[in-house]
């Protein structure tokens, strides 16, 4: 339980269907002190509806295994994603294991996801869908997952619209039924990414360019800034345009050899689609169909996105032979042109078929674009 309105309407959906519910708020990295509120408000939403609860410190072990992996991915020149970092080593990591090393049947979380059953050969499988409500989908985060773990978890909230969640908390007189929806990245608050990083990289400057060559200013350090990033924190000016009034401009692309960052001029400017995507880690969550397409030589068609919200789209995920770009290496290449493809961001994989939602059933990490 977070404090907020999701996983405290998933409490109370579980407790109503009869579930035997204990509330557990994560105590991790915080650095503007919310918290502390988030806890409390917790704490007595789990008093109104009468369920135990108990607050877990994972506050050293969220800074080794998210913060770090944030900051030493920024280091490095990329565009790390620590939600789905803090999903695979905390929520789905540390939490599950603890919560099942203590009795627990399930763990529940307030995510917007759907969990998929079905029966194949005598055995039940797990997988995940699409919520019901599309906008606040995340199932774009937790491609780590296994089926396995999928097989002890639960998402009471997968099939319902976000306003029905107000209006159910509402009902229920919960506590935090009016309480603001989290922004950005959790563990910062009020913080700007840009003031954090720079607690733990040095500025160094270097040229800002055009797509053309030409030099406009000079930006504070290539880690502090990612592809389609269109509010730029750097000193430059813009080419001349006589009467011509300019588009934005946004980050197309960047040299940490040569501390280069490049700009576009235009949300429509080619510099900043591309069609074909390298990933590593590439995961899949059905163990059976990880080792199919492992041991395939085919192509195979999917629906996929790079980016939280962006529609998903046609591509043709295969992996890459002769190894020419590393081991393990898989190529997405889509039908069409995708914008803003960041290192270090998630490409998710998804099917089509179901009512309810599409499957998604894995993802990888984005190491390079053309």
């Amino acid at each position: 339980m977070s404090g907020g309105v999701d996983s405290s309407v998933a409490a109370y959906l579980l407790k109503k269907q009869g579930y035997d519910v204990v509330g557990v708020f994560m105590r991790c990295y915080n650095l503007d002190g919310c918290a502390e509120r988030d806890a409390e408000d917790a704490r007595r939403v789990a008093e109104h509806i009468g369920i135990p609860f108990y607050v877990w410190d994972f506050e050293q072990e969220y800074k080794d295994r998210v913060v770090n992996y944030m900051v030493d991915g920024y280091r490095a020149g990329i565009t790390p994603n620590p939600d789905v970092m803090c999903n695979r080593e905390i929520k789905f990591g540390l939490f599950f294991e603890k919560a099942l090393s203590m009795g627990a049947d399930y763990v529940a979380t307030g995510h917007y996801v759907g969990r998929m059953e079905k029966r194949e050969r005598k055995k039940k499988t797990y997988g995940l869908r699409e919520a019901q409500d599309k906008n606040k989908d995340q199932s774009y985060f937790l491609w780590t997952l296994t089926e396995e773990q999928l097989r002890r978890c639960l998402f009471p909230i997968g099939d319902y619209l976000k306003p029905r969640v107000r209006e159910i908390a509402r009902k229920s007189e919960l506590p935090t039924a009016d309480k603001k929806d989290s922004q950005g990245i959790c563990f910062l608050g009020n913080i700007s990414i840009d003031d954090f990083l720079k607690e733990y990289i040095p500025e160094h400057r270097g040229a800002l360019m055009t797509t053309t060559g030409e030099k406009i200013g000079e930006h504070h350090g290539t880690e502090f800034y990612t592809i389609g990033q269109r509010h730029i924190d750097a000193d430059f000016q813009f080419p001349k345009a006589g009467a011509v009034a300019r588009k934005p401009f946004y980050v197309a692309g960047k040299d940490a050899a040569t501390n280069t960052v490049v700009v576009a001029e235009g949300d429509d400017n080619s510099a900043l689609y591309k069609k074909k995507v390298f990933l590593t880690d590439v995961h899949f969550i059905d163990p059976l169909f990880a080792r199919s397409i492992e041991s395939a030589n085919d192509d195979f068609s999917v629906l996929a996105r790079v980016r939280y919200r962006q529609p998903l789209a046609k591509a043709v995920l295969s992996k890459q032979k002769g190894e020419k770009r590393g081991k393990g290496i898989w190529s997405l290449v889509f039908d069409g042109q995708q914008k803003f493809i960041a290192p270090g961001q998630s490409a998710v994989f998804y099917s089509s078929g179901l009512a309810s939602g599409k499957t998604m059933f894995g993802g990888g990490i984005i190491v390079g674009a053309e």
